[in-house]
């Protein structure tokens, strides 16, 4: 099949990617927990799958002599309590990092959102610690100049508010990431505020992201901007007003946190039919920095069951990260997120770690016969394709959000134009 991703030269600088055996130990520890509770979706061992598929293909081989080296390895630190206080509360922190699944408050966990799909875990607090320093690490790679291009899958955990987990996510670490890049860089002349755009691809609506950063009914140009594209519809995990269509006249319109929701059977044309939409806002804001949510449970075989996206072709996930890390001026930081199919997510991050190489592999390409092999039947190649689910998104409703987002993109380059920070 052809991927509709072309290679590319080489960078001058190798991709930086974020990997510990310990970062994939606490990850796998978590998800095995969700595995136990049983709850929703499994992302049992997702992790390791990812990283061993990565290593079996060969994508991080450190190239020597004549060969362009394409990657760097980087090995994260834990997070620091300062680096975590940068958003979250003291009183989630003490709660969720000193207490043990056994013996716990139960009426504190409910505050804390410490139960059904967030429930406290043996080793919650280096998977806290572990999570937040690798996708720190990630930020302060691109922001150092080391790369201009980093990925940290185990990141992207976009549900998790400043004092409650939510929805399999227990650290704000998208959120954290974004704090640290909005600084000004010292060693900038003359001093500058960089901006920073964070791009939400996966199913559900980035909510935890996008409220940090929401300013209701100002009048001020910010320095991050916030799009999700997601589905969205009454009871949809996670309900929020953010995750609507926005209007303009909304006296709660924020032309700096936006949201494209779409109907279920989301589809590779639906996704090339809205780019345009992605591509203005970002021409408008002009990002240093972008951080791209990658979330997979909108892929076709996803248990969600609800997009019927695809890694390749025009439209598909592939397409529009080749776009972003090849195409886009700016840095960018590629963040994973749901996914719970995870030979599926496995196939998706090492195809996208690919792209992001510039030495995409092809979607017909066998898996390698390593010791995760078996996980990748019946195809044992590396595509996801699209399935036969109906595309709701009609040509009425794209026009819908085509229409609105004249006027949002009227509104933002006036803010652009004239800025008040």
């Amino acid at each position: 099949m052809d991927s509709g991703v072309e290679s590319t030269g080489l960078r001058a600088k190798p991709v930086a990617y974020i990997f510990s055996e310990d970062l994939v130990k606490v990850s796998t520890l978590l998800q095995s927990t969700y595995d136990i509770s049983s709850r929703l979706p499994s992302n049992r061992n997702r992790s390791l799958l990812v990283y061993s598929l990565i290593h079996a293909y060969g994508l991080l081989t450190t190239c020597t002599g004549q060969a362009p080296q394409r990657f760097l390895v980087v090995r994260p630190r834990p997070a620091s309590k300062k680096e975590l206080l940068a958003y979250h509360t003291h009183d989630y922190l003490e709660y969720a990092m000193n207490q043990s699944s056994d013996a716990q408050n139960l009426l504190e966990a409910s505050e804390f959102g410490l139960e059904d799909d967030c429930p406290m875990f043996h080793g919650i607090e280096d998977y806290i610690t572990q999570v937040a320093g690798a996708t720190l690490t990630g930020a302060a790679v691109i922001r150092n100049d080391i790369s201009d291009v980093a990925i940290c899958w185990d990141g992207g955990r976009h549900h998790a508010k400043k004092a409650r987990a939510s929805g399999f996510c227990y650290v704000a670490d998208c959120v954290l990431a974004i704090l640290f890049l909005k600084r000004t860089v010292p060693s900038a002349h003359p001093l500058k505020k960089p901006r920073v755009m964070y791009l939400d691809l996966d199913l559900h609506f980035s909510d935890a992201v996008s409220q940090a950063f929401h300013k209701p009914g100002s009048t001020t140009t910010a320095q991050v901007l916030t799009l999700s594209i997601h589905h969205a519809a009454p009871g949809f995990f996670p309900v929020s007003p953010l995750a609507s269509l926005p209007d303009v006249d909304d006296p709660a319109f924020d032309p700096f946190t936006l949201s494209v929701p779409l109907k279920a059977g989301a589809s590779t044309k639906t996704f090339l039919r809205i780019w345009p939409i992605i591509e203005h806002v970002k021409d408008i804001f002009r990002p240093d920095f972008i951080l791209v949510q990658c979330g997979l449970d909108g892929l076709a075989g996803d248990p969600m069951a609800t997009f019927n996206w695809s890694l390749g072709g025009e439209g598909s996930l592939g397409w529009c990260i080749q776009r972003i890390v090849h195409e886009w001026q700016g840095k960018k930081m590629l963040l994973g997120g749901g996914g719970y199919n995870t030979p599926n997510a496995a196939r998706a991050w090492t195809y996208l770690t690919s792209v992001a190489g510039g030495i995409p592999l092809s979607l017909d390409t066998d898996i390698p016969e390593y010791s995760g092999y078996l996980h990748f039947k019946p195809s044992f190649t590396l595509d996801v394709p699209a399935g036969n689910m109906q595309d709701h998104n009609t040509e009425e409703y794209l026009q819908t959000i085509e229409a609105a987002y004249e006027g949002i993109l009227s509104v933002l380059h006036s803010r652009m134009v004239s800025p008040t920070l």
